[in-house]
């Protein structure tokens, strides 16, 4: 059930505004998060812990954590992409044995100055850290929450951007500038796909599955995918019946129903809690989907790292696969 509650909560793929105070090393701190708490410190927070996608984000813009929690690496031992450009190596793995959980007695041994998290409005706590356990973690360090439903990627990777900037990262630097122009160039790219598509009548439907279930993935309600449909203009398909007591993430269909909808390219969550498009098609109903069929997948990174290198991979890798499903 744990597993189905992370999987869940990450399907909805951003509230608020944060705002830096001085920031200066050596000084007061302060910054508002997305749930509109000032968080504060007696200097710019330089021991930081942060749940792994916010940790690569900060990363990406030039600010390295010391600790981190939830998924960090396969059970092969690669790198999750949930924790994109992170060196597991080079953190400390702080996750508890549950989901949401930390191990407090390791996080207290790195002395962290301040925990960060995506923040989903319509649930309790933070991203991977329960409403109990963050309670828990308060004591040893602020924690500070970033928005991660109900905006869009861009304005998401800026959030991680500005909290970068109030962290001490160059933010401005040629290598960010440079991410941002790729992060451009692959949206382009998906942009052109788009257009190609709808001349063509053609759909795609972001999908994925559990053991007990199957759900179709709303659109609007994840960053990544909201931008891709808005803004760049892939058909992905709406259902017509969410989950609203869920959030309003995904429909809920029994793997019975899951041809209620069909779509010419399958977008697939990529995350070890969902199924693989083989695992999928173990299901007669799903395998005889002519797309599934004919293998017109693509991977949907569903709670991937908000920055602009993280999405300029991505974006040109699904823009590869949405050419070759084509």
């Amino acid at each position: 059930m744990r597993r189905l509650v992370g999987l869940v909560l990450g399907v909805g793929l951003l509230v608020g505004c944060g705002s830096p105070g001085p920031g200066q090393q050596g000084a007061a701190w302060s910054y508002v998060d997305d749930r509109g708490i000032t968080v504060t410190a007696p200097e710019r927070p330089r021991r930081i812990v942060a749940q792994v996608s916010a940790a690569a984000a900060l990363k990406d813009f030039g600010v390295n954590v010391a600790g981190t929690f939830g998924p960090l690496r396969t059970g092969t031992g690669a790198v999750e992409p949930e924790a994109g450009s992170l060196d597991p190596n080079a953190v400390t793995d702080v996750t508890g044995p549950g989901y949401g959980e930390v191990r407090i007695e390791t996080l207290t041994s790195l002395r962290p100055q301040l925990v960060v998290s995506g923040k989903y409005k319509e649930f309790a706590g933070l991203w991977h850290l329960t409403e109990e356990q963050e309670k828990a973690v308060r004591p040893i360090a602020p924690t500070l929450g970033v928005a991660q439903s109900g905006i869009s990627l861009p304005e998401s990777i800026r959030k991680y951007k500005e909290l970068a900037r109030a962290l001490g990262g160059d933010v401005d630097s040629a290598r960010v500038k440079a991410d941002e122009e790729r992060f451009t160039a692959a949206a382009q790219r998906l942009r052109s796909l788009g257009a190609r598509m709808r001349t063509a009548g053609r759909t795609i439907l972001a999908v994925g599955g559990v053991q007990d279930e199957y759900f179709v993935v709303v659109p609007a309600r994840n960053p990544d995918l909201d931008y891709y449909v808005k803004e760049l203009g892939l058909p992905i398909t709406t259902p017509k019946n969410p989950d609203v007591a869920g959030g309003g993430y995904f429909e809920r269909l029994s793997w019975e129903n899951a041809g209620a909808y069909k779509g010419d390219i399958l977008m697939w969550d990529t995350r070890p809690a969902s199924f693989n498009p083989e695992q999928m098609k173990r299901n007669p109903v799903f395998a005889a989907l002519p797309a599934a069929a004919q293998n017109r997948f693509a991977g949907w990174d569903a709670v991937a790292p908000m920055s602009y290198a993280s999405y300029a991979k991505i974006m040109n890798k699904l823009a590869d696969q949405i050419a070759a499903a084509l």
